[in-house]
């Protein structure tokens, strides 16, 4: 398992390779489909603030902003942050931020956190709830959350060329990417992968409500019921009403 300190990541020396030859790969063709969902799903309104969470080169931040969010993104990687930064509409900026240790307090409307952007390659520890327990606090009372996670019966059907882990819940693949210039470079994907049960619980720690999980592909979101075929969940989440001092 890869080490994971606050300010270090597996995932940054893969994305300085590909760069913008990220946005290449089939898996980020569907961002008008994602979030046309989520903005139903969500009822946003124009003027709502979105934080974008692992927002990646920016393709989420860019469609919400020229629909009239005004969405801020982070991302562990300072490549995807310059890339992001560099092609921006208006509407959206960027910075480089660890999700593990966000410090936004009660100053988004909305969160999404999609195509295993944070959570999900938070592969040690409680990781993955300090992402979620970050969002909690980013989102006002009213606020709302989007989040993807990978499915962990999908991997353990059909990964035959992968590793999964039973004990943590990670998947690991070898695998190759390349950067604009067609350059490769080996890599070792980690990836944490979730039941519909364990994500409620883990909402439920970090104290947000689930309202809906949907079964969903990558540029193929519906209001599918949870199962084994498709490759992610959907969760769809608000923060649970603040106890008072002393409950």
């Amino acid at each position: 398992m890869p080490n994971e300190a606050i300010g270090e990541h597996w995932f940054e020396p893969l994305a300085e390779h590909m760069g913008s030859a990220y946005l290449r790969y089939s898996f980020t063709k569907g961002t008008v489909n994602e979030i046309d969902f989520i903005v139903r799903q969500l009822n946003l309104q124009p003027g709502d603030r979105v934080l974008d969470v692992g927002c990646g080169p920016g393709r989420h931040s860019y469609e919400l902003a020229r629909r009239g969010f005004l969405v801020h993104g982070i991302d562990i990687s300072q490549a995807f942050v310059d890339l992001a930064t560099a092609n921006a509409v208006d509407g959206c900026s960027f910075e480089r931020m660890d999700a593990r240790a966000m410090t936004f307090d009660s100053e988004f409307e909305v969160a999404i956190c999609l195509c295993q952007g944070a959570f999900g390659l938070m592969t040690a520890g409680d990781h993955d709830i300090d992402v979620l327990t970050g969002i909690r606090r980013a989102l006002k009372p009213n606020g709302s959350l989007a989040l993807s996670a990978f499915n962990a019966y999908f991997a353990v059907k059909y990964f035959e060329e992968a590793q999964f882990d039973a004990d943590t819940g990670v998947n690991h693949e070898k695998t190759e990417v390349r950067n604009q210039d067609g350059e490769v470079l080996g890599a070792d994907l980690w990836t944490g992968c979730y039941t519909p049960r364990e994500l409620r619980l883990m909402l439920e720690k970090a104290q947000m409500n689930v309202r809906d999980i949907f079964s969903v592909d990558p540029g193929d979101y519906g209001d599918a019921t949870p199962s084994l075929e498709t490759s992610e969940y959907l969760v769809i989440a608000f923060p649970s009403p603040s106890q008072p001092e002393g409950a």
